[in-house]
């Protein structure tokens, strides 16, 4: 699910799902989604002239995206409701909340598998699932104990081999950013508030044991940016916001490309922070070994402005940002951005776009007050098909593979 008016990289999920109503409706299990077209290697981004940001125009959502939606439609158990929460690498997993009249649950689908149960929650009306990540035969996730955003939560681990499910951290009743976990090499990573209008970023054996804290004076929910974990914070001076990060490999501070650590007073950032770039592992972590250098780490997006916000967009070699996405509606309220290879996708109060870096193109890829979830080749949308508050409204979650979609048409 996703907050809205969040100004945070990788929302969690549930405001939106409780703003819009997106739920989806049971079905029987279905195999894997069709294939979408076999990606085109050679069509990708071509670096931007010395210095130069192309404004991106917007272009009708073409048919051949349409059907890669329709094919990729999510099936759940009949009875069920889904609730979209996040999409992993590829499209290999997806972590949903499943409701039906009597239970409500925490599950994770594998490769359009029967989904399997993280939690089941001990409030089936209260209880709501925020966000998680998913790494080898890692998950970790978030659940929110009541109907708004300011309600306590409790994060878990779970571990797929044995089924346990472990409490990593508790909300403790201090403001703070809300939990986006990551997970990486065996450990997962959280900011929390800590008292004082602070919030430190913590790190934790996924398999249990004592946090970790790694800084403090946080701003935002830290996200993966490749072997990186990325955060905005105040600078030395207190009047201004930048971008900090620390390596996965070492836990120790680590320098960013100097565009992105000369940025001053953005709301929020994102990067393509995948663990590998098809979903799998190699190691399932339990070595501390940190495969998280494997990601594409080339391309963060950033949003600038308040009475008129714009989406940037940069890539490493660049020495400015390469592509800007600016006015009403695409960049009105823009929050949520995710990157997922050449596409960048973001949410508006009123929908999900996406904008694609092989053409500067962009086009709206959900009807009104639907969103996305985007990352290493995956993008996953969840909308509703008809009035989401009237009777008979079908809402919808569709995952597919971002990175064989073919590019969106250049502007004429």
């Amino acid at each position: 699910m996703g907050t809205s008016g969040r100004s945070r990289p990788r929302r969690p999920a549930v405001g939106a799902a409780l703003l819009a109503g997106i739920v989806l409706t049971g079905c029987s299990p279905a195999p894997a989604p069709a294939p979408t077209p076999a990606p085109n290697h050679t069509a990708r981004s071509a670096p931007s002239a010395s210095g130069t940001t192309r404004t991106a125009c917007e272009v009708p959502l073409p048919a051949a995206w349409r059907t890669a939606f329709a094919a990729g439609e999510l099936r759940v158990p009949a009875g069920e409701r889904a609730v979209l929460t996040e999409v992993g690498p590829a499209a290999r997993w997806t972590v949903v909340q499943l409701s039906d009249d009597r239970r409500r649950r925490a599950a994770l689908v594998r490769d359009g598998r029967s989904p399997r149960t993280l939690l089941d929650f001990a409030d089936p009306v209260e209880h709501q699932l925020l966000s998680a990540d998913v790494d080898g035969r890692w998950a970790a996730f978030v659940v929110l104990e009541g109907r708004t955003l300011a309600s306590p939560w409790t994060l878990r681990s779970w571990d797929e081999r044995t089924g346990r499910t472990r409490v990593l951290a508790r909300s403790g009743g201090r403001p703070g950013p809300l939990p986006q976990p990551v997970v990486r090499g065996g450990r997962v990573f959280w900011a929390q508030g800590t008292g004082g209008g602070k919030a430190t970023v913590y790190v934790a054996p996924a398999s249990g044991g004592a946090p970790h804290a790694l800084h403090t004076g946080v701003l935002d929910t830290p996200f993966a940016a490749g072997g990186l974990l990325a955060w905005r914070e105040a600078d030395a001076s207190g009047t201004a916001t930048r971008l900090s990060a620390v390596s996965f490999a070492t836990m120790r501070a680590a320098p960013l490309p100097a565009p992105l650590a000369k940025l001053r007073d953005f709301r929020s950032a994102a990067s393509d922070g995948s663990s590998t770039s098809d979903g799998s592992s190699t190691s399932d972590g339990s070595d501390g070994s940190d495969r998280s250098d494997r990601s594409d780490r080339s391309t963060w997006a950033w949003i600038t402005g308040e009475q008129e916000p714009k989406l940037m967009v940069w890539r490493e070699g660049q020495p400015a940002p390469v592509a800007e996405v600016t006015g009403s509606p695409a960049a009105e309220g823009i929050d949520q951005v995710d990157i997922s290879g050449e596409l960048v996708t973001w949410r508006t109060p009123e929908a999900a776009y996406a904008l694609d870096l092989r053409s500067a193109a962009y086009s709206r890829i959900t009807p009104q007050y639907g969103y996305a979830q985007a990352r290493g080749g995956a993008l996953a949308i969840a909308h509703s098909e008809g009035d989401a508050k009237a009777a008979g409204s079908r809402s919808v979650i569709q995952v597919i593979r971002a990175d064989r979609l073919p590019k969106l048409p250049e502007c004429g």
